[in-house]
């Protein structure tokens, strides 16, 4: 950085560009530092302590303890800006913590030029059919699952009894950095894990689940080559990378029968888009599904299904270990339910099977037979077989489940997510219950 033209080619926007020259006064800066590696300073700003401000040569690389994300900031283009104007006013002894950085990056370097070293020898994670597109996708989210890990050891080093609700804001700047690196999916578990934080008395626990599913996804990422076609499948899932619906009809596992409508569920995942999970059983097959929609804008879903009833489908199911989500090519309504028969052991060992193939399935059908519903002083629980599992669900529809047993047993179906029981229809062996709903969930 040898003039100001190439200092300047380095800002990302002109508000940069100003807000700099704005900062070029030695009286803002109460160290200066600079030698052939790298150029550093604090710089006064609106708190007790400066910002601490540090360039490496080589890159240019850049860091500063400001919370700007633009790169660089406008400090680092100030200490350059200065330089070039007053070179006299650097001194070239180092504090530790430019050398620490300085540390860092060398090591990290190092370790960048051995996996390379590395990958260079050995044999290709993409298939030969892969195209040059999808092969730079995977580079990226092998970047991004990369960046992720470094930055939860960095978490957990720290503890999480440090975090607070101003440190979640880093949380939510490494879920964008996700989607920059081609890898929603991973950035929208990093936040389901953030909103866990100090909510309830458990939540270290709920905390660290969801941080470990995501260190064992980046780790398959890794070595996605050596894993079976179907946990790559889900891999694809979890990093949010999406399956083209048409193949999924042409090339999906086909299944035809009648099947029961156990529950549908909407819900609002942004201010416009609503998402719809429909639970189907068959009759024949004995095989759980879930139809997975989304509308936007108020558009209405392509079919309608709704709790209680069957149908005869034809459904072909996403490729994966977990065998759940599917999508219905053509169906034909015929009447009632037939509700399945299974015992709550049985729904267990599915749930465990599924969980077993499928560490990152989130949501599971399950059927409670004979379970009674109750209303406590913390809150709802239903009682089935011995065992209590908590419930939640909106007041309303709560109460209008209890209303419908009378406080009696009765067949529930709903989605469990690990933690509670999420009721969707409730029915009785002589009829079926009006017990669906729109929006069952809190």
């Amino acid at each position: 950085m040898q003039d100001t033209a190439s200092v300047l080619a380095l800002a990302p926007d002109e508000a940069s560009v100003k807000a700099a020259r704005g900062l070029v006064a030695p009286a803002k800066w109460p160290l200066l530092g600079a030698d052939a590696a790298a150029v550093w300073g604090e710089c006064q700003g609106s708190g007790s302590k400066p910002y601490q401000t540090q360039v490496d040569l080589s890159g240019p690389a850049f860091r500063c303890t400001c919370p700007s994300r633009k790169f660089p900031c406008k400090h680092g283009l100030a200490l350059l800006l200065l330089r070039v104007a007053d070179p006299g006013r650097f001194q070239p002894t180092r504090p530790a913590w430019v050398d620490e950085w300085l540390t860092s990056r060398e090591q990290k370097e190092k370790k960048k030029e051995e996996r390379e070293e590395r990958k260079a020898h050995a044999p290709s994670a993409e298939p030969a059919s892969a195209s040059p597109r999808e092969i730079q996708r995977w580079e990226r989210i092998d970047g991004a699952a990369q960046e992720l890990q470094r930055w939860m050891a960095d978490q957990l080093a720290q503890g999480l009894g440090s975090l607070g609700a101003g440190s979640l804001e880093g949380w939510r700047t490494m879920a964008a950095r996700m989607v920059d690196g081609q890898a929603p999916g991973l950035g929208q578990r990093l936040l389901e894990a953030a909103e866990r934080v100090r909510q309830g008395a458990d939540w270290p626990e709920q905390v660290m689940r969801r941080l470990g599913l995501l260190q064992l996804a980046c780790d398959g990422v890794q070595r996605r080559a050596s894993l079976p076609e179907a946990v790559q499948a889900d891999l694809r899932e979890v990093v949010g990378w999406p399956v083209d619906k048409d193949s999924v009809v042409a090339h999906g596992d086909a299944v035809d029968d009648t099947w029961s409508v156990l529950g549908v569920v909407q819900e609002q995942r942004e201010p416009k888009l609503i998402e719809r999970r429909v639970w189907l059983h068959g009759q024949q097959s004995q095989r759980r599904a879930l139809l997975l929609d989304h509308s936007y804008g108020g558009r209405g879903f392509e079919q309608a299904w709704e709790p209680g009833s069957s149908a005869r489908a034809t459904l072909h199911f996403f490729p994966g270990a977990a065998g759940l989500r599917a999508r219905c090519s053509e169906s034909e309504r015929l009447g009632a339910a037939t509700w399945p028969n299974a015992t709550l052991g049985q729904e267990w060992d599915e749930i465990a099977r599924r969980l077993a193939a499928s560490p990152w399935t989130t949501m599971h059908p399950l059927v409670l037979r004979n379970a009674t519903l109750e209303r406590t002083a913390t809150g709802w629980r239903c009682v089935v077989q011995g065992q209590d599992l908590p419930v939640r669900t909106e007041e309303n529809f709560g109460w209008q489940l209890l209303a419908t047993s009378g406080g009696h047993p009765v067949h529930l179906a709903g989605e469990w997510d690990g933690e509670a029981f999420f009721p969707m229809s409730a029915w009785r062996d002589d009829q079926t219950a009006p017990g669906g709903s729109a929006h069952p969930h809190e």
